[in-house]
């Protein structure tokens, strides 16, 4: 800015010295004497402008010609380049000026500017290395993607600007939708560079996305050890990949190797719900239990969920409801104020016909926290207790409308998804699905409200249908079923006809009925 300021400042001063001149010179109409060997040479004001204009180009040359006599010497005296640095320090300087306008344009949006300054730069800079990735930055900004495709393929043929032509190459796969290409791309790049942070997150991802579970452990083992990652994270990461790869091996038929892998992620991190999962029923198809059971209650211990519960049940298929009571004990005692270790205690306990049991278990949260579970339980205890039909069939409409308490839910974007994986479906995001209750409940079932008149009262009459054009029989209307039917048997035609009725609630209100 200083500079800049000094030099208009100097500028102008000397634009005023010489009008000042040429102003004294018209109006004293006396010209310059000069007197030269003997000789006098007197000039008029027009004549004494142009000699000035003249001595000042003489200058010039004169000093060009030293430069050039001084680079003469120099190549005389053994610098073979001096006289081509001479000829070329202009044209250097005019292709970095151009290198710069064309940098300004690319960080401004002027595609079409860069282009031509990039040319410009060019042909007077002759350094491909600088300018050919200024064109590719140039094109992309100027919307030819064939142009920055050719610029990128160039730059793969310099052994200094390879890396920046594939990973520009691999961002354009990336915008075009070829994810295939792209992770190959991304592969090379990471083998010219595998410190680069950004080439490891790109191919992170794309191994995710396309089950390459190996090669996304080797880029995680590569970030930790490059401190881009917490161990403890890596060790998390490292361990749902090595899951996912479990279940690859699994759908291969592999069984021996998928349980040992699966045992591997549950050792690298106990509390990961599915790694527990999967290496309890590897433990129980060799027949081993006992580990199978260690490895779920130190889960449980972490954070109880229902499959631990179902895979725990799977220990002893063909044992009685009292006697899976008493061996779920063990479980139970770990987390007993958690709200998912009561729901379990009831469903045994309902299972075992102990319904004031169940009811202790439930407690209050019917209020406190009424989920579709819960009500569904609260129907199940009221039907095995010969409670009313309304009072149950209540709890059921309530069931229908009312949160469906805890799912994976993704912590970024807050889909929901009825399995677990290491990548969101929604977002792409990797680690983020966690088991927590969603906003708003999660999900209600679709025509939730249609179904509440069936399952509280009696369906209003149907509307009478005209008989069409064609002479065709009308089809009878639904009867009801017979009086001397029972509660329940009417309960299971009126389900039978309502296609939409959840089976779960009402299968368990019918199968808990006392007998008449």
């Amino acid at each position: 800015m200083v500079w800049s300021f000094l030099k208009i400042a100097v500028f102008m001063v000397v634009v005023a010295a010489l009008t000042l001149g040429a102003t004294y010179l018209v109006e004293s109409g006396q010209g310059i004497r000069l007197a030269f060997a003997g000789t006098e040479y007197t000039l008029g004001p027009l004549q004494s402008a142009i000699a000035v204009l003249a001595l000042i180009v003489a200058v010039w040359l004169l000093v060009r010609i030293l430069g050039l006599l001084w680079a003469l010497v120099r190549f005389i005296n053994g610098d073979e380049t001096a006289v081509s640095r001479y000829f070329d320090r202009n044209r250097e300087r005019k292709g970095y000026e151009a290198l710069a306008e064309g940098m300004m344009a690319v960080a401004s949006g002027e595609g079409r500017v860069a282009l031509s300054k990039a040319a410009k730069a060019e042909k007077y800079l002759r350094r491909p290395e600088l300018t050919n990735l200024l064109s590719a930055q140039a094109a992309e900004a100027a919307g030819d993607t064939k142009k920055a495709t050719e610029v990128y393929k160039r730059l793969l043929a310099d052994q200094r600007t390879r890396f920046v032509g594939v990973q520009g190459l691999m961002k354009q796969k990336l915008s075009e939708g070829d994810t295939g290409t792209a992770m190959k791309l991304a592969q090379a790049a990471f083998a010219l560079k595998p410190r680069h942070e950004g080439v490891q997150d790109t191919l992170l991802r794309l191994q995710s996305e396309q089950g390459d579970w190996k090669g996304a452990r080797e880029v995680l083992g590569a970030k930790v050890k490059q401190g881009l990652l917490p161990r403890d994270v890596h060790k998390r990461r490292d361990a749902l990949l090595a899951l996912q790869e479990a279940k690859g091996v699994l759908a291969e038929g592999a069984s021996i190797e998928a349980r040992e892998a699966a045992i591997a992620a549950n050792k690298a991190s106990p509390d990961l719900i599915p790694a527990a999962v999967m290496a309890a029923e590897a433990y129980i198809a060799k027949g081993e239990t006992k580990p199978a059971t260690r490895l779920l209650l130190k889960a449980w211990e972490a954070q109880p969920h229902p499959s631990l519960a179902a895979t725990f049940a799977a220990i002893a298929p063909d044992e009685t409801p009292a006697e899976r009571l008493k061996r779920f004990e063990a479980l139970l005692k770990h987390r007993p104020e958690s709200e998912e270790t009561r729901l379990l205690r009831a469903e045994l306990s309902i299972a075992a016909e102990d319904f004031p049991a169940a009811r202790r278990a439930v407690g209050d949260l019917a209020e406190t926290h009424p989920t579709t579970r819960a009500l569904t339980l609260i129907a199940a205890i009221e039907r095995g207790e010969g409670a009313d039909d309304s009072v149950v069939r209540g709890y059921l409409a309530r069931a229908l409308s009312a949160s469906r308490g805890p799912q994976w839910v993704c912590e970024h974007c807050h889909n929901i998804q009825a399995e677990w994986g290491p990548i969101c479906d929604n977002c792409g995001g990797f680690d983020t699905l966690s088991w927590r209750e969603p906003p708003g409940g999660g999900v209600p079932i679709a025509n939730g409200a249609e179904m509440l008149p069936l399952i509280v009262g009696s369906p209003r009459p149907e509307p009478e249908v005209l008989a069409p054009p064609e002479p065709e029989p009308p089809k009878p209307a639904p009867t009801e079923p017979p009086a001397e039917l029972t509660q329940d048997e009417i309960f299971a035609e009126r389900v039978r006809r309502n296609p939409l009725a959840e089976p779960d609630a009402v299968a368990l209100a019918r199968g808990l009925a006392p007998k008449k």
